[in-house]
């Protein structure tokens, strides 16, 4: 289902293509920043633009107000023209409409904001961006152009081919001049380098050659006076133009063919199916272990999987359907079919995040969980048998029987020292379930309160931890037994039940639901994406989470609705594309701003630890002149045997989060994403010149190495790969930090 929730939002792209795309060059502005000196932390990159642009933010805001209030999209369409073209072999299908003009809209919009907002405009035409931003319009502007070209369908296939499928691209022409377009375009875009498409025209496709296009690499696309094509291979594409001439109707007389047309019947915008059942049958079979685990599972009898983003009753709305064979089975039949979702009652209006879910049996949940994992796991399930006779309870009997299958958790707080989280789960037997998790509770060291506050029972657990105990606190409510972070946010959930302020009772929840759609259901996910973010940017750059904050209360929340049928599971959701407008500016600004901000602060970190190294050399030397310099970090630590006393073994100059014992010979010490190794040249116990180096965990801790050497110098290669060791000489031929 994530896939098609996915391919729902791509009508909102053109919506915040403007927008999206000049957050995502913010991090140009902060490409060519210096390292910051040991003893600084760096300022996070968008921290330094909102300082520099007081007002970006909102003003960004403003823009994707207007363009989701004034951008029209294309209507919705029922019937396509292409469909019946592809072969009778197409196993995927996605269409689309032409965005043409909508993008053109959003372009000019933008370009209005930009001449009414001062400081929107000054951002675009500063730094990098002032180069940067006129390209990107340009980029647009041929967006525009090259859909004037087609018609008002773009459509994507694939069908099997040997191990990897063909997928082909095609879409009617309109007007003549496509191929020149398209070449012109192609060249511009390649540049110096070597263009990676190649545009025929008929008479090009019969004389070219397999082996030199092969060769190549190049995508082929194909204009002919009535259709343009794109493909991978020549073999693909001259197999479906010789289709495109007899007017081949064949995949609309499949049943999968028949299947997607159903979809275009009240009107579709984008529209995607896939025959799985298909595909299953020709993947390459796995082991046999593997294939009758699939076959238990209960998802080798998929069938189709189709997902359409249609206006039903004036309201956007995305569907989606899996469907099997035969009635659901196995884990496929884990999803029950609708029901109250009573625990919403309990979920805050200003969750970030909550997810509900009804599920069947969980006794044959467990015996489905057994029977699909063989024989390999035989000895888990031995364990539990033991541990049921040791604790004299029954699994089943006395703990998953017990819960009716419905289950909501609720996140309100990222907060890494206490994150607020609250689980509910609907119960049959209260009271049993309390004296099963007594049994539990007292084969452990830990004890539950018991407190009594207007009549209710709460328990609250606290857990030892090294620096705060962990609260964990639970009350039987209504038949529901409410978990939560702690008593505070217990006590907070029962009064949203009682006094009706629950998220269930909400606006935005009732408005959320799709048009012809019930409450009850088998699942829904909700979540507040622009809140969600602002919570987890809080402590790596509070200034932005803080401007993000603003977005959060205005921003529309995402609800997703699932429906489990006997032989069918289907989604819908009838949030807007705002919400993925956001959520991409978001990623886009604070992604990677803030990958860029860890890996200026690491590469900070790491100068200050050589330094730190190149210092208590020195002073090693000093202090063992007969010794010269250390031979490896460990012995410009401490001692691991808690031995206080520095030695020419143990010198304690360096504390043990750079330098601990383990880091000799080969060994790396790691500190705030870099490896740290030091290597010496020695001759009978005296060493006369060592190398210090700090080379990234990964791309994402950093792009630059270091070192340095006797001479104090420190030196940077900006690009890897680092090789190790690491002579005086080499580091030495590494240009030095200015």
């Amino acid at each position: 289902m994530r896939f098609a929730h996915t391919c729902q939002q791509a009508r909102g792209y053109l919506l915040i293509c403007v927008a999206g795309a000049a957050a995502i060059l913010l991090p140009a502005l902060t490409c060519s920043a210096q390292i910051a000196p040991a003893s600084q932390q760096p300022q996070a990159p968008w921290a330094q633009t909102l300082n520099k642009y007081p007002g970006l933010l909102p003003e960004i805001g403003q823009l994707m107000s207007k363009l989701q209030e004034k951008v029209q999209f294309p209507a919705a369409r029922a019937e396509s023209r292409l469909l019946p073209l592809l072969p009778a072999s197409t196993t995927s299908y996605a269409a689309f409409p032409n965005y043409g003009d909508t993008a053109r809209h959003a372009l000019q919009i933008f370009r209005q904001e930009l001449q009414s907002s001062s400081v929107l405009r000054d951002w675009w035409t500063s730094g990098d961006l002032a180069t940067g931003g006129p390209k990107l319009e340009e980029a647009l502007e041929k967006f525009c152009q090259l859909h004037e070209f087609l018609g008002d369908e773009i459509v994507v296939s694939g069908a099997p081919s040997g191990k990897e499928p063909n997928f082909l691209v095609f879409a009617e022409v309109r007007k003549p001049g496509l191929k020149k377009f398209l070449e012109q375009a192609v060249a511009q875009l390649a540049g110096k380098s070597k263009p990676g498409v190649r545009v025929l025209d008929l008479p090009e496709l019969a004389a070219a050659k397999s082996a030199d296009l092969a060769q190549a690499e190049e995508f082929l696309v194909l204009v002919r006076p009535d259709f343009v094509v794109g493909a991978t291979d020549l073999a693909t594409l001259r197999s479906f133009n010789g289709r495109l001439d007899p007017g081949s109707r064949e995949f609309a007389s499949t049943p999968f063919g028949k299947r997607v047309l159903q979809e275009y019947q009240g009107g579709v915008t984008v529209l995607a199916a896939a025959d799985v059942h298909k595909i299953l049958e020709q993947a390459p079979p796995g082991p046999a272990q593997s294939q009758a685990a699939f076959q238990r599972s209960g998802f080798a009898d998929m069938k189709y999987l189709v997902w359409k983003h249609s206006m039903v009753s004036g309201q956007s709305v995305s569907q989606a359907e899996l469907s099997f064979d035969g009635p659901r089975k196995g884990a496929a039949a884990w999803l029950a079919k609708p029901a109250p979702l009573g625990s919403l009652g309990f979920v805050s209006p200003q969750a970030i995040l909550s997810g509900t879910v009804v599920l069947a049996s969980l006794p044959q949940i467990l015996e489905d969980i057994q029977e699909m994992s063989g024989p390999s796991n035989a000895n888990t399930f031995a364990g539990i048998t033991a541990g049921e006779k040791m604790l004299n309870l029954s699994l089943k009997d006395d703990l998953l029987s017990l819960f009716s299958g419905e289950l909501t958790v609720e996140l309100d707080s990222f907060n890494p020292s206490q994150p607020a989280w609250k689980t509910i789960l609907k119960v049959n037997d209260a009271q049993h379930l309390q004296k099963t998790l007594g049994t539990l509770l007292a084969m452990t060291q830990f004890r539950a309160e018991h407190i009594v506050e207007d009549g209710l029972s709460y328990y609250i657990v606290r857990i030892p931890a090294q620096k705060t105990a962990v609260e964990i606190a639970y009350a039987f409510v209504d038949g529901y037994l409410i978990v939560a972070s702690s008593h505070d946010g217990l006590a907070e959930a029962v009064r949203l039940h009682k006094s009706g302020t629950s998220l269930a009772n909400s606006k935005k929840f009732l408005d959320s639901l799709p048009p012809g759609h019930s409450s009850d259901a088998s699942a829904v996910l909700y979540q507040n994406a622009v809140g969600m973010t602002a919570v987890m940017l809080q402590q790596a750059s509070p200034e932005l989470a803080d401007s993000l904050s603003q977005f959060s209360k205005e921003a529309p929340p995402t609800f997703v609705w699932l429906y489990g049928e006997p032989s069918a599971i289907r989604e819908a959701s009838s949030s807007g594309s705002f919400d993925l407008g956001t959520t991409l500016v978001v990623a886009a600004i604070a992604i990677p701003n803030l990958l860029r901000s860890r890996i200026a602060a690491n590469e900070a970190s790491a100068v200050g630890s050589v330094r730190t190294v190149n210092t208590a050399q020195v002073t090693y030397e000093a202090m063992y002149p007969k010794r010269g310099f250390a031979p490896n970090l460990a012995t410009l630590g401490s001692d691991s045997r808690g031995n206080p006393t520095s030695s020419p073994n143990y010198a304690s100059l360096i504390s043990e989060t750079l330098a601990n014992p383990s880091c000799t010979g080969n060994a790396w010490c790691t500190k705030s994403g870099y490896h740290f190794r030091v290597t010496a040249s020695c001759r009978l116990q005296s060493c006369k010149e060592y190398v210090v180096v700090a080379i990234p965990v990964d791309s994402n801790a950093g792009t630059r190495g270091f070192c340095s050497t006797s001479d104090g110098v420190i030196h940077v290669k900006s690009a890897g790969p680092f090789s190790a060791p690491l002579t005086a000489s080499e580091c030495r031929a590494w240009p030095s930090i200015q």
